[in-house]
Parts: structure tokens; sequence; C-alpha cells
């Protein structure tokens, strides 16, 4: 999980700026807009927060997601160790979104709110109700968790969860079961389980897949989730669609694909091979503790 975020952290810093920001046009553009304004650390301006929540998180999906699968078998075939169907996998995903959005709308949040800062906190006595952009909210993530929650409520930390539940649920659909049935496919006749470079291309396949499928309500859940950090435009999800629509058309809703699916399958990689290896360790290791 750690992995990932350090690999994908910088295509997502430009692919929310290109989502909720403003002005900076193309993709090239923004990489060299935040470049020549923020440097190289600007690209990773909330990279803290996720970093350290993505054990939690990755945990639970994983979890989750092998665990309800593992219950479905034994409850359709009475054998919890049986290769699931797909309506089991696909089932297994849907909850694992579910539960994802709980621990990752807040995280989320804060990552963009961060993200959309475009100069740095100056003085602590600032009266933190800036009325134009450029002016900086929040000095880190424990900062603006806390900011957010005082102003806005438990609501505040949640900006976005509907938003996140239309994109998470279908999208860890489309996110492990190309994953499952590549592996599948993949890996040798015989074999116990697959091998690192099919974890690696199956892995990366189903990211990007996901998160290119997954970008309109991406968007969506960005712009809303960025709101607030200066103006507060959008109502709800419905809003915000409309909103969007209506002043930059159909083509914003894609906004970010390209950064979207490139970042998914080294990011996704990452995690599925660190899944797999920690899992194929763990399990080397409870078979030599208990022969």
């Amino acid at each position: 999980g750690a992995a990932s975020v350090v690999v994908g952290h910088p295509l997502d810093t430009i692919k929310t700026r290109l989502q909720a920001g403003q002005g900076y046009g193309n993709t090239l553009n923004c990489v060299l807009t935040v470049y020549r304004n923020e440097s190289v650390a600007g690209f990773f301006k909330g990279m803290s927060f996720p970093l350290a929540s993505i054990a939690v998180y990755s945990s639970v999906v994983f979890g989750v997601f092998s665990n309800t699968q593992r219950l479905l078998s034994q409850l359709r075939h009475g054998d919890a160790s049986r290769a699931p169907a797909l309506a089991d996998v696909a089932l297994a995903s849907m909850v694992a979104g579910f539960v994802s959005v709980g621990i990752g709308t807040p995280v989320d949040l804060v990552k963009i709110r961060l993200q959309m800062q475009t100069q740095p906190y100056i003085t602590a006595n600032n009266k933190l109700k800036p009325t134009v952009p450029g002016l900086a909210m929040y000095r880190g993530p424990i900062h603006c968790f806390r900011t957010v929650l005082q102003k806005e409520g438990i609501g505040g930390i949640y900006r976005g969860v509907g938003a996140m539940l239309l994109r998470d649920v279908p999208g860890y659909c489309l996110y492990f079961i190309p994953y499952t049935f590549l592996c599948g496919w993949i890996t040798p006749d015989g074999c116990i389980s697959p091998n690192p470079s099919s974890v690696w291309l199956a892995g990366g396949v189903a990211g990007v897949i996901s998160w290119g499928t997954a970008t309109p309500m991406d968007v969506v859940k960005s712009r809303l989730q960025a709101d607030g950090v200066y103006l507060n435009k959008y109502k709800g999800i419905l809003d915000c669609i409309l909103q969007s629509y209506q002043n930059e058309g159909l083509k914003v809703f894609f906004r970010g694909i390209t950064v979207n699916a490139v970042r998914g399958f080294p990011m996704s990689s990452a995690m599925f091979l660190g899944y797999e290896l920690s899992l194929k360790a763990m399990k080397r290791d409870q078979t030599e503790t208990n022969p």
C-alpha cells in the first residue's frame, strides 16, 4: 500500500488539479505549472496522510474482499478454499468498495484539500478565512482534519461520500474481477499461486480498467471535496454534475482520464504484488512453524 502511494501520488496531484482546479489546460501544462510554481515538492502535497493511513485502508479492503469470497464459497459449496464464481467475486468486490468508503473519504478529503493549496502556509496568525484562491488555509494534514471537523462537523469530513460510493462500489468490481480472472488465465495449469510477473501484469491492467472507468465520478468527488477550501459552489452530487456540465460541457467528466489510467498501472501493480508476496511469505512462515 505504501509503495502504491509513493509511486502514484505525483500523478494523483496532477489529476486532482486538472479535475478541480482552474487554468491548468492539458496534462503537460499542469505538470509544468506545478513544477514552475511549487518545485518538485508540489507534486507530493498531501501525501503524508494517505501514506500514514494506507496500511489500515489496504488491510480493510483486501481483508474484506478475500474473507467475503471465502464466506460465499463456504455458503455456496461448503468449502471456503474453493475457487470463487464470477458472482462471488463481484459481490465481494462491492462489499469491499462499500466498506472502504468509510475510511477512504476523510483521507481523500484531506489529501485533496492539501493538494489544492498552491501557496505555503506563511503565518500562524492567519484567520483561516481567505476570500481569494492562493492563500493556504491548512498547515498540514492534522491541522486540515481538525479545521474541517471544527468548522463543518462530521458531515464536512465525509463531504463527497455519496460520489465516492458511486465511484468505488462499481470501481472495485472492475478492479478485483479483471485481476482475479487475468491471474487465472496467465498462471500455468498446476501452479498453486500466480508468479510475481503474472501478479504485476494482472494488477496493472486491473488498475487501468478500474481507474479509467471511474474517472467521471472521480471528477465529481474531487470537485465536491475541493469545494470549501475557498468557496462553496456545490449543494450536492447532482448540483455538481449539472454545474460542471453547464459550465464546461461533457468533456469535463473525462478530465484526468489519461493520468488516472497511466498511474493506475504502477499503483495497482505495486499494491497487488505487495499483497500476494506478503501473503506467500506469511503462509510459508506458518507452514514452517506448524508443519
